[in-house]
């Protein structure tokens, strides 16, 4: 996009919207209390209690959620997460674009937008049972844990529309509405195409999700719905042949740079397209459907003019469904047997220069789970004892044989998140009693508290898990995996505590892993233990700075030693830092604005090379990064419901002398720099 066309378009933009008399969205925004209740600055009187119910206004005797404010466009709507109590409102903040985009600050990808991806921080996974073990596209996945379900007043809409360079696309669409107000549902839609910058790095991502929430009249019964689809197209080139050359392109585009995998007459920059020649074709799909049934005592509250009904469980009993497929596929249609053999250690019995190679997966899996559930206070949902037992049935396609397994297992949680909001306790854990992940086990507990008002909340938590290794480094697979030693369950402990002081505008965390038996890949097909046990300390900090009256700073800092000489090699910095001019609607009414420079920079370490075949990050003892700091400017702005998003990325690939792209991997070097414009617009029906 030529910089002067798009300049004047943005400007005509923010005049029109300046300009414009009447907003889509909220004329009287809604205000949240520290006791969890809402109000708004106009007549409207809407108001919520600490677990999202509605309180009585007395001025009137209708339901509050059925009210309609004598503003047609006015809303009131809230949110919980999938398996969650606590009540969550929508985010209009614009300073941070990273929790718009699917890739947060500390991951790092292959070079573009929808590649593998992997995070900067240590972060083994700390979840028992069955898992495959692909996990490179989790960031553009949707995910039952991540599922919202909505409380509205009005059918709400957002629509994103994002546009990068190299005709990179993003685009969402959410839709939330209640039919009443005892029934909500919700659609997600997300696609997310990349040519890229290098040869055989194009992609897609498309993510469909649909949920729904209904409760009956008489409040006793209740059920949730969960559709998910996850689709990843990914193109895989392996890295670059000779890295040297990325400051020697004779007609300064990245793409005309051989790469280890793709044929270069086959690829294609086209944005349309989401079929590949070499690489990753990864699906999922999962249906979960949650029912339940309260036992409890009816009552009733008289106001003048009318009588409020209202049940409060005591006991409930809870069903839970979830059907699952998945299928990992990765396919090279023009393989070079030199190649394979020079740069992944792959040798072909043919004599043929090229065949196809095809490497698959597929499984599904069955869970059904009973639970029992007691709420001790019954004015306070947010308390509750559960136990329960479930069973997982297992079927894969492999390329040897079909496996059928099971998985038979007992689960127990409580919560309390007191009324006055002063504590938050959380226990939870499961325990495998037979089948193919048998002694596996997880407990957790957190105890949150709020201090003062003044000094805000203090953290602290244990988690350990025992589980067995991922499917992926068991050579029973489909994808070439050796290993030489026979494979024990992995432990991990975490310890951690979060002081935050939201006046203050100040987080401190700090994370203790205590890791034995860890499982991870030392080539591009082996699969290795570490005998020893080795420690990881994550320490992270938080701050905003007021540096003037619309300057501010705001800085993420982390550091993580480690101990024990572990086959884990991490940056023993990140940091990030935003330094912006901000306004909220002083020099023009409803315009809020924040533009400035933001600077993420990790210390030199032996980053982890890349597995296209297997999917996975592996360790390396050879190569160690030598990167400049990725600067990004930015300008992002709200007018009202609209919120639009224009960044100019990787500028320090400007900066003359030395490589001008970073490599975050061996042999996989970064965008240069990248112009990004995105809107996000909501709208009320």
């Amino acid at each position: 996009m030529n910089a002067s066309v798009a300049g004047k378009f943005i400007l005509g933009l923010v005049v029109l919207l300046l300009v414009q008399q009447r907003s889509i969205a909220q004329r009287k925004p809604v205000t949240v209390a520290a006791d969890g209740t809402t109000s708004t600055t106009g007549t409207s009187q809407i108001a919520y209690d600490s677990q999202g119910k509605p309180i009585l206004n007395r001025s009137t005797g209708k339901d509050s959620l059925q009210k309609r404010d004598r503003f047609a466009d006015s809303i009131t709507i809230y949110y919980r997460y999938f398996d969650s109590t606590r009540i969550r409102y929508i985010d209009s903040s614009i300073n941070d674009y990273s929790t718009r985009f699917p890739q947060p600050y500390w991951q790092v990808n292959l070079g573009n937008t929808g590649t593998a991806s992997k995070s900067l921080l240590f972060s083994p996974i700390m979840k028992s049972g069955w898992d495959a073990g692909f996990h490179q596209y989790d960031i553009y996945s949707y995910s039952v844990e991540s599922t919202k379900f909505y409380q509205t007043t009005r059918p709400y809409t957002e629509l994103t529309y994002a546009l990068g360079s190299k005709a990179e696309q993003l685009i969402n669409i959410t839709h939330t509405q209640n039919k009443k107000s005892n029934f909500n549902f919700g659609f997600d839609y997300r696609f997310i195409n990349s040519p890229g910058s290098y040869k055989n790095q194009n992609n897609a991502h498309n993510n469909l999700r649909f949920n729904a929430a209904y409760q009956s009249p008489n409040k006793k019964y209740g059920a949730y719905f969960i559709f998910i689809s996850n689709k990843h197209v990914v193109a895989e080139n392996g890295g670059l042949l000779d890295p040297t050359q990325i400051n020697k392109l004779a007609l300064n585009d990245p793409f005309e740079l051989e790469t280890r995998l793709g044929v270069s007459g086959v690829v294609s920059r086209n944005p349309f397209s989401t079929s590949i020649t070499t690489g990753n074709e990864y699906k999922d799909n999962t249906l979960l459907f949650r029912h339940f049934y309260d036992l409890g005592k009816k009552d009733s509250i008289v106001t003048d003019s009318v009588t409020y009904k209202v049940f409060y469980a005591r006991l409930r009993l809870q069903h839970t469904i979830k059907l699952s497929g998945y299928d990992f596929h990765f396919k090279d249609e023009n393989v070079d047997s030199t190649k394979y053999h020079d740069y992944f250690g792959l040798t072909f019995l043919s004599s043929t220069s090229t065949k196809n190679l095809t490497l698959e997966d597929k499984w599904s899996t069955l869970t059904n789970e009973f639970s029992v559930i007691t709420f001790p206070d019954r004015t306070n949902q947010s308390q509750f004892f559960k136990v329960g037992a479930g069973l997982q049935t297992l079927k894969a396609t492999l390329a040897a044989y079909t496996m059928k397994d099971y998985n038979i297992y007992l689960t127990g949680e409580y919560r309390n998140r007191t009324r006055n909001q002063v504590w938050d306790i959380e226990a939870t854990g499961n325990l495998y009693l037979s089948g193919f992940n048998s002694g596996d086990y997880q407990a957790f507990i957190s105890l949150k508290r709020l201090l003062t008002k003044k000094l805000g909340y203090l953290e602290l938590g244990f988690q350990n898990v025992n589980r067995t290794p991922s499917f992926i480094f068991n050579p029973d697979n489909s994808f070439i995996v050796n290993s030489s030693q026979s494979l024990k369950k992995e432990n991990t402990t975490r310890l951690f505590a979060r002081y935050e002081n939201p006046k203050k505008d100040f987080v401190l965390g700090g994370e203790y892993f205590l890791v034995t038996n860890y499982v991870y890949f030392d080539s591009f097909f082996r699969a290795q233990q570490a005998s020893t046990l080795f420690n990881v300390l994550h320490l992270s900090l938080e701050k905003k700075f007021k540096l003037s009256r619309h300057w501010n700073w705001y800085t993420e800092i982390h550091l993580q030693p480690t101990t024990g000489n572990p086959p884990v090699h991490l940056p023993f910095l990140l940091t990030r830092n935003r330094i912006a001019f901000e306004d909220n609607g002083k020099f023009f009414t409803n315009l809020f604005i924040s533009t400035g420079v933001e600077i993420r920079y990790y210390t030199n370490y032996k980053a982890d090379n890349y597995s296209p075949f297997t999917g996975q990050f592996f360790y390396q003892d050879s190569y160690t990064t030598a990167n400049r700091p990725d600067m990004n400017i930015f300008l992002h702005f709200r007018i009202k419901s609209f919120k639009a998003f224009v960044r100019y990325e990787n500028a320090n690939t400007l900066i003359p002398g030395g490589t001008k792209n970073n490599f975050n991997f061996p042999n996989y070097a970064g965008a240069g720099t990248w112009f990004r414009f995105g809107v996000w617009w909501n709208f009320v029906n």
